[in-house]
């Protein structure tokens, strides 16, 4: 259930990597679309992530894990500024576009910074991945 959660919580940012390619031309309408499907990834993620949580608390339970095993501090620390990072990387941005996306000038710089934040996203769920997986002791 861990797995299949984390395959859950990261896999819709996938579809969003060439959905973003399709918003730089797409016209007002399909724009709105496309953020509509970013809005729901964005959901399905978030959702996915709170039986994520709860499964990996549960494992770190049930395994006889410490939770001042550095691994897992490391993760929780990650996952808190996930948390934060995802609260304020794509709502407001989604938001902006969606009342100024039809304006070339306007559109570009979102759309890059949509980009980036979908970008830096990945990063810390690949990292938190790693920790989940590797479970180094760093030291």
């Amino acid at each position: 259930m861990h797995i299949l959660s984390a395959v859950g919580a990261i896999g819709p940012f996938f579809i969003l990597i060439p959905l973003l390619g399709k918003m730089k031309s797409a016209d007002d309408t399909v724009l709105q679309l496309h953020l509509d499907t970013f809005r729901s990834a964005v959901r399905l993620s978030k959702h996915t992530g709170h039986v994520l949580v709860t499964t990996g608390v549960l494992l770190v339970w049930i395994g006889g894990y410490s939770w001042k095993a550095p691994w897992i501090v490391a993760t929780l620390i990650i996952l808190v500024s996930s948390l934060y990072f995802i609260a304020r990387a794509f709502s407001p941005t989604i938001r902006e576009l969606r009342q100024t996306g039809n304006v070339p000038e306007t559109r570009a710089p979102l759309l890059r910074r949509l980009a980036r934040a979908l970008y830096l996203y990945l990063i810390l769920l690949f990292i938190m991945m790693w920790f989940m997986v590797a479970k180094p002791t760093f030291g």
